[in-house]
């Protein structure tokens, strides 16, 4: 079974910086996709950013140009460079990783917090 470990999160004022790292274990050889999702309280969770095995990205538009999504598929590891915070970034931001191109996430990490303070 793919198992996903985050870190990074944390608080960081309005306009600061933050990179958030999934690592992946197991068989890693399954996964084509990796991804960021986020999640307020009261709201669905949504797609922040994704990165297929060979690079293709794509962005929510409220991150476009400030977030970044990486991949060192040498170390299965993920990473989200997040630029210019606003407190409306603040959510539990959840890693996953997915054996397909389309459809929903089959893997999950654990969430960790990113709180933006104004």
């Amino acid at each position: 079974q793919v198992q996903l470990v985050e870190s990074g999160g944390g608080l960081v004022q309005a306009g600061g910086s933050l990179r958030l790292s999934c690592a992946a274990s197991g068989p890693t050889f399954r996964i084509y996709r990796m991804g960021w999702y986020r999640q307020v309280p009261g709201k669905q969770r949504e797609l922040v950013a994704a990165i297929t095995n060979s690079g293709s990205t794509n962005y929510a538009d409220s991150v476009k140009g400030r977030f970044t999504i990486s991949r060192d598929n040498a170390k299965s590891t993920a990473y989200l460079q997040m630029n210019s915070l606003k407190p409306e970034d603040t959510a539990v931001y959840y890693c996953a990783g997915d054996s397909a191109a389309l459809g929903p996430f089959d893997y999950w990490g654990q969430g960790p917090h990113v709180t933006v303070s104004s």
